[in-house]
């Protein structure tokens, strides 16, 4: 019986682990070009920035909607993940929270367009923002509950409120190039910061 080497197959294995690679590229680029150009970019944009044909993105996802719920998906898996490997890797928990808060902020620039993109499917925006929350609600309370311990933060801030608040901030940059929701967003976590003792 000839094996994957001499016969020149893949194995059925790495077929399925360079499929999934691939997609998570496309994700990407897909996410990229929505937090630059919004849910409404040409497919061709996000085509070119992945380095694939169109016949491809509409392959995999056959109407915008589905495209921008994979990317909403993508994203939340993503800015969950990031948490723990932020605060192993960081400096300080403080500086693994802004980190992390900067990746939630492009998250919900995308998430902002998902309602529009999901026009006839209240029922399944309900079910991706109760993901939404299971999944980043944790991420975010380890974040806080580091940065308190570690004395960088004052304590009593719930992770849904700062979420909320960072979400409400994110809204009014719709439309307007003269708002910027990440300089409100950082004085606001300069606000959870405990005064330095001179």
């Amino acid at each position: 019986m000839p094996t994957a080497s001499t016969s020149g197959e893949v194995p059925a294995r790495s077929k399925r682990a360079d499929a999934v690679r691939n997609q998570q590229t496309l994700l990407a680029a897909a996410a990229a070009v929505f937090v630059s150009s919004g849910v409404d970019a040409p497919i061709r944009e996000i085509a070119a920035r992945a380095g694939v044909g169109m016949g491809t993105i509409y392959r995999h996802f056959p109407t915008r909607a589905d495209l921008v719920v994979a990317v909403y998906r993508h994203q939340v898996e993503a800015c969950a993940e990031a948490g723990p490997t932020l605060l192993a890797g960081s400096g300080s928990p403080l500086v693994a929270l802004r980190q992390w808060v900067d990746l939630f902020v492009d998250f919900l620039v995308t998430k902002h367009g998902l309602a529009h993109a999901m026009q006839s499917d209240s029922g399944g925006f309900e079910a991706l923002h109760s993901y939404f929350l299971d999944r980043l609600v944790p991420a975010c309370a380890q974040l806080l509950d580091a940065a308190v311990e570690a004395g960088e933060i004052s304590p009593g801030t719930e992770a849904y409120e700062l979420m909320r608040g960072i979400g409400n901030l994110c809204v009014g940059r719709d439309g307007d190039p003269r708002y910027d929701p990440r300089r409100l967003v950082e004085l606001l976590l300069r606000g959870l910061q405990r005064p330095q003792s001179s």
